[in-house]
């Protein structure tokens, strides 16, 4: 199915998780989102952390869309029509980006733009031993004149929680009735004030990490600290690493714990993104609370078996192919195979492969995808 966003060619995947859900009078996108986009080099296969004075070989690279970039194309690939509004660098590298997103992902960039003269941020990842270390360069964009007044009309938004500031954008597009979903990054400032997140009061749900949590409720332990928070957001939802993930529904009393799937992590860069958008997708198709959860995590394992943050994600096909997998393994815990048994009305039954975009050695070799 193809469509026109404006700007280019809009392609839903191969299955929508909504298709039931759907009317004539829906807004036009299911998600909205905004922020900064980096061009990404993710180095693998390094046997240790880089040494001062020293050099070290990789034995994997890939380069790929990064920064916001990971969420939007997380959440097109599970089939939700995603409108991303980005500054795009004046060079090859915003030029990469800008295509790999919407020619190869479909997402609609008509809210974005290029800025003259300003040079794509870029973030370098160095992989290994299950862990990553970053280093990132770039500048502010020059501002947009006129600014844009407000979001367009979408069922959710996915809103990066910065402490100190607000997002004018948010509250208006909350009280047009759009769902919030927040995360946020670590508190430089080192006061983990929840006060300092104005924005939260708009947002449906927070989605923090173990401790970003238990340091913004002052908790100690996560599971009580999404408690605490759902005296300010209905939804509170905490990541626990290799443990899973723990939610708390204030307006219902639901509580949910889901264990994480073990799997061999290859690049970990994306993979907190890629569980939000699972759990959006979840959520916006109406699941129960332990279904979403186990859904995020189900997506975000499969990402880290892939590097590159945004190029990792995965889509319908390679899920389903994972639920076939599994279950023709012998000697299945019964109760963790049926954790996930409400895959199995929602896959196609002969999907057929669709084909993936992954993080290459280089920037202009053609794809035949």
């Amino acid at each position: 199915m193809t469509a026109t966003n404006g700007k280019g060619p809009y392609r839903q995947a191969q299955f929508d998780p909504l298709a039931e859900l759907r009317r004539s009078d829906d807004p036009p996108w299911d998600v909205y989102l905004t922020g900064t986009v980096f061009l990404d080099i993710i180095f693998t296969g390094l046997d240790t952390a880089p040494v001062r004075g020293t050099e070290s070989w990789a034995r994997g690279m890939g380069s790929s869309p990064g920064g916001v970039a990971n969420m939007a194309t997380a959440l097109a690939r599970l089939g939700l029509k995603t409108s991303l509004a980005a500054a795009f660098g004046d060079d090859h590298y915003g030029e990469y980006c800008w295509d790999a997103l919407e020619q190869g992902e479909h997402i609609d960039l008509s809210t974005s733009r290029t800025a003259p003269g300003w040079h794509s941020p870029v973030t370098v990842s160095m992989a290994y031993e299950g862990e990553r270390t970053m280093v990132s360069h770039g500048h502010e964009p020059p501002p947009e004149e006129p600014a844009p007044d407000c979001s367009p009309r979408a069922r959710a938004a996915v809103a990066s929680l910065t402490p100190g500031t607000s997002a004018h954008w948010i509250a208006g597009a909350a009280e047009r009735g759009t769902r919030i979903f927040a995360d946020v990054g670590w508190d430089d400032t080192g006061r983990w004030d929840l006060a300092g997140l104005p924005d939260l009061r708009h947002c449906e749900a927070f989605l923090p990490n173990a401790e970003e949590a238990m340091r913004y409720t002052g908790a100690s332990c996560p599971r009580a600290a999404a408690h605490a928070l759902t005296e300010h957001v209905p939804l509170a939802v905490v990541t626990l690493g290799a443990e899973g993930a723990y939610a708390v529904d204030r307006r219902t009393g639901e509580t949910a714990e889901v264990p994480a799937i073990e799997v061999e992590a290859m690049d970990p860069t994306g993979a907190g993104d890629v569980f939000v958008a699972g759990f959006v997708t979840g959520t916006l198709a109406g699941w129960p609370l332990a279904d979403r959860l186990a859904f995020a995590g189900l997506t975000a394992a499969l990402s880290v078996q892939e590097f590159g943050g945004s190029l990792s994600a995965p889509g319908w096909s390679e899920i389903a192919a994972w639920w076939r997998r599994v279950q023709s393994y012998d000697h299945q815990d019964p109760a963790a195979l049926g954790r996930y048994a409400f895959l199995e009305p929602l896959l196609p039954g002969s999907a057929r492969p669709w084909p993936l975009r992954r993080a290459v050695p280089t920037i202009g070799f053609r794809s035949s995808a």
